[in-house]
């Protein structure tokens, strides 16, 4: 795979000269069209061997390109805050929006790799971890990124004569520690692992780039021209790069499915509900502030038809626990800032860290109803979301999380009695909209749109629990009673090996000198 990157490339210095005046004008030619046109955003992964130059291209690319548009994000060990959460949330928070180029040193790859080589990782492990990240870049590239991986070569002798030359300059000196050395004894190694991983993650929409590094003007060239070459011909594609979405929607043909199936007939009477919702607020309360659950977060999720009861279910489930532990969000149209971003990216912000809980008032669901009965996406862009959004989950269990999702479901009849009753109530006028009634006309569309979601996404992990709201009284100690017994079982349950080793854990790789 490195064999290309072993040949000895070289620039002489006249040519190099020559190049770089009109490849730097280039350059912020198509960066200010990226910028002006605001429909992509450009990432760019830069990883390779000690001393094959990886922060000298950086710093000649802001010295090429207009730094105000160039964000760069370096990534050592996991801070605290960060192992408290799942793998992938530092690298979310940190993506380019759209119109911009976001360099990463050091990224999603790097800590798989040093763990292999450190044996904090076995090679399953591995596996799963390169299958999450292929998938999370075939995400990115579906939501219309330009992903650019770049992988700095240099044989084991080049290794050398870089070092060598680095340490012997008095400006880069400073750059070569004993580590450094220590770090040349697991050269083979790395081959090994990065050789490994690099096939693995060499897909046709986001392929590996592996420039030979031991002559700088080469290398700065070659990166250049690439980064150039890549955006012009992204701008220049009308339409989103994509790949293959999601299987199609089986047609229904005799009318029975998971909503119409509901008895929406059940009730609870005053002084059981009282008695019942006493008894399971308790019970919670008990379980957040178990011990246990200090290794685990909670996510909770109500979706529903209009006026089921997502806001009293939720204030009922709020009263037993502590509003220090818990935040609710209510999820409405995406802001300009969400949507320069991956569509999910603004629930990745409220991922709740361990000890802690978060509410969702809908959710990451809306792409596969609103967005889809709306037409506010394209069908395959809430095709592909069910595959996401199960991906997305199961990181969030594999950290530690439990995921609880409720869709509560009334009649239309009910429905429409609530409304009336909402529009003479003063205190709950602000509940009943225009943009309500509408939705009405779509019933039957978003019929089906909700027993697609649940058929797509009720999964082992994370499965759907359909509540019959038509009585308050049952919705509410149905939730409640549900939401301990999934919590109860995940605290009897061992905690899922994902995410970073717990701090304190790993060796100490510079001592070890491993990569």
């Amino acid at each position: 795979m490195f064999e290309s990157a072993e040949l000895g490339h070289k620039i002489d210095k006249a040519a190099y000269k020559k190049a770089v005046p009109q490849l730097r004008a280039d350059l912020l030619d198509a960066q200010y069209d990226l910028k002006e046109q605001g429909r992509i955003p450009v990432i760019v992964l830069v990883s390779g061997q000690d001393g094959a130059g990886k922060g000298e291209t950086i710093n000649i690319l802001y010295e090429w390109m207009d730094p105000r548009y160039l964000s760069t994000l370096a990534f050592a060990a996991p801070t605290d805050e960060e192992r408290l959460r799942p793998y992938m949330w530092r690298y979310w928070r940190a993506l380019p929006p759209k119109g911009r180029v976001g360099i990463f040193a050091g990224s999603w790859y790097s800590s798989p790799i040093h763990d292999r080589i450190d044996g904090g990782m076995t090679q399953v492990q591995m596996d799963q971890r390169i299958d999450q990240i292929n998938r999370f870049e075939q995400m990115l590239v579906n939501e219309g990124a330009l992903i650019l991986k770049f992988w700095f070569h240099l044989t084991k002798e080049g290794q050398k004569r870089r070092l060598k030359a680095l340490e012997k300059d008095p400006r880069t000196a400073w750059r070569v520690t004993k580590w450094n050395w220590d770090r040349l004894k697991t050269y083979d190694q790395l081959q090994e692992v990065a050789g490994h991983v690099l096939r693995l993650t060499n897909s046709p929409w986001a392929p590996w780039i592996i420039i030979e590094g031991e002559d700088e003007r080469y290398r700065s060239l070659t990166t250049g021209k690439i980064i150039l070459d890549s955006i012009r011909d992204r701008l220049a594609d009308a339409g989103k790069q994509a790949t293959p979405v999601a299987p199609p929607i089986p047609p229904n043909i005799n009318g029975r499915d998971v909503i119409s199936g509901l008895d929406l007939t059940k009730k609870l009477a005053k002084k059981e509900y009282e008695a019942q919702l006493a008894k399971w607020q308790g019970r919670l309360s008990e379980l957040v502030r178990d011990p246990r659950f200090r290794q685990r977060s909670l996510i909770c999720v109500f979706e529903g038809a209009d006026a089921a009861g997502k806001g009293g279910a939720i204030r009922r489930i709020a009263a037993a626990m502590d509003a220090r532990d818990y935040q609710i969000v209510p999820t409405a149209a995406p802001t300009e800032e969400e949507r320069a971003q991956p569509y999910l990216w603004r629930f990745w912000r409220h991922i709740p860290r361990t000890g802690r809980a978060t509410i969702f008032d809908r959710s990451w669901y809306g792409r596969v109803l609103v967005e889809r009965v709306e037409g506010f996406c394209a069908e395959a862009d809430w095709l592909r979301a069910y595959s996401e959004i199960n991906d997305f989950e199961h990181e969030q269990v594999q950290a530690g999380a439990v995921v609880v999702k409720f869709w509560l479901q009334i009649s239309k009849e009910e429905q429409l009695r609530r409304f009336k009753e909402r529009e003479k109530i003063e205190f709950k006028r602000f509940k009943i909209t225009d943009e309500d009634w509408r939705n009405r006309e779509k019933w039957d569309a978003y019929h089906r749109a909700v027993c697609d979601m649940v058929d797509r996404t009720s999964t082992g992990m994370a499965p759907w629990t359909l509540v019959e709201a038509n009585d308050k009284n049952h919705a509410r100690v149905k939730i409640l009673r549900t939401l301990c017994e999934r919590l109860a079982a995940a605290l009897e349950a061992p905690i899922p090996a994902a995410g970073f080793p717990p701090a304190g854990k790993t060796k100490d790789l510079k001592k070890k000198g491993k990569k």
